[in-house]
């Protein structure tokens, strides 16, 4: 009978990261060259944005870093909010080179530049776009596996940047068949508008994490499907909350039981309950707190308020 093979484990985020970090040296280095051959705004817009690409792979390595390193003394809960500023800081590093793109093409509005040697930047432009591509592929996937916003963030920019790439090379063809050397600054400030949206997106999700986002709505259903389960046995529920925190996701519940229950048998329905639980959501950290059936107390469903409000 043959051995069933093993299934490989998992890479770690710092694996994606580093992938990260030399795709972008890698880029940049392509795509200053096409500037350089060329002499193109547009291109350049896009060196600078591998440039942030390479500042956020950095940044991302030190917060996944943090954010791995566990619970402690000082941080019981663990230390996963770090990916959150990771994003938001990638999203600010977006605008700051937005700007420096809308700074370094107007002036050729006003005196636009004939373009050289535009096949070379042409081309290496185009093996720089294959290879974000390849690796925004691979970040995806590792931020599937791992529940992390930094991983997705890198991948989304990285993604992004493919589609500016393109977006510079089809300009830059065009100005090299047609000489309309007015295109080549309006291309560079379309694509700090657009990368700019980027930016916007990351800063907003960030916020949202660091306030305790509840979490998405397929997983919450599943929860309420396992604790409505609770009600066929006659306990029943509520005040549920949940947050997300990186790759965490945290579930609080009350769960009501008959006041006739032994203490074994409702401690024995609330660990059942949480192992549904962390079956059907990656990731879950779950916390029941077991209260009597009949108590008019633990029907009480309002957020508890800080003393003196």
């Amino acid at each position: 009978m043959s051995a069933v093979p093993a299934t490989p484990a998992p890479r770690s985020p710092r694996f994606y990261i580093l992938v990260s970090l030399a795709t972008s040296l890698l880029t940049m280095a392509l795509k200053a060259g096409a500037y350089l051959y060329t002499g193109s705004v547009g291109l350049l817009s896009d060196a600078l944005e591998s440039g942030v690409n390479l500042a956020a792979a950095l940044i991302a390595l030190v917060a996944l870093t943090y954010a791995h390193a566990g619970e402690d003394e000082d941080h019981n809960f663990g230390h996963e909010k770090a990916e959150y500023f990771s994003s938001g800081i990638e999203g600010a590093l977006i605008f700051v080179a937005a700007g420096a793109i809308i700074w370094t093409a107007v002036p050729r509005l006003i005196s636009p530049q004939p373009l050289e040697q535009e096949a070379i930047g042409l081309a290496l432009s185009v093996v720089a776009a294959g290879a974000n591509l390849l690796c925004g592929w691979l970040l995806l996937r590792g931020a599937r596996e791992h529940h992390s916003i930094t991983l997705e963030a890198d991948a989304r920019h990285l993604l992004t940047d493919v589609w500016t790439t393109v977006g510079v090379i089809a300009g830059v063809a065009v100005v090299y068949a047609t000489g309309w050397l007015i295109l080549d600054p309006l291309i560079a400030i379309a694509v700090a508008i657009q990368i700019l949206f980027t930016g916007g997106s990351l800063i907003r999700r960030s916020f949202d994490g660091l306030m305790d986002r509840a979490i998405e709505s397929q997983h919450r259903e599943s929860i309420e499907k396992i604790l409505e389960s609770a009600r066929t046995e006659g306990a029943d529920f509520h005040r549920l909350r949940t947050r997300v925190a990186g790759w965490k996701r945290y579930v609080d519940v009350h769960v009501l039981v008959p006041g006739h229950w032994t203490v074994q048998r409702g401690h024995d329905l609330a660990e059942r309950i949480e192992r549904e639980i962390e079956a059907a959501v990656t990731h879950a950290e779950v916390l029941i707190h077991l209260e009597p059936l009949e108590d008019p107390r633990s029907h009480d469903d309002g957020p508890r308020r800080r003393p003196g409000s």
